[in-house]
């Protein structure tokens, strides 16, 4: 990830101690709930059956 290095460099100014470690473990829990959050959407999406835009179905039929 490009961002990583811009990252560290942030936090370096704030944990100046801080490394490669400190980062992952700081972001971590952020991406447990981002993911879990973002499932959720994409499971109550599909249940009330949203298309995806216009003319985009959540399923196509298949092509005979």
């Amino acid at each position: 990830n490009p961002y990583m290095v811009i990252m560290l460099a942030f936090m370096k100014n704030i944990a100046p101690k801080g490394g490669m470690g400190t980062l992952i473990s700081t972001m971590l829990p952020f991406s447990i709930i981002f993911s879990i959050v973002w499932t959720i959407m994409l499971l109550i999406w599909v249940w009330f059956g949203i298309p995806l835009g216009p003319d985009g179905y959540l399923v196509y039929p298949p092509v005979n």
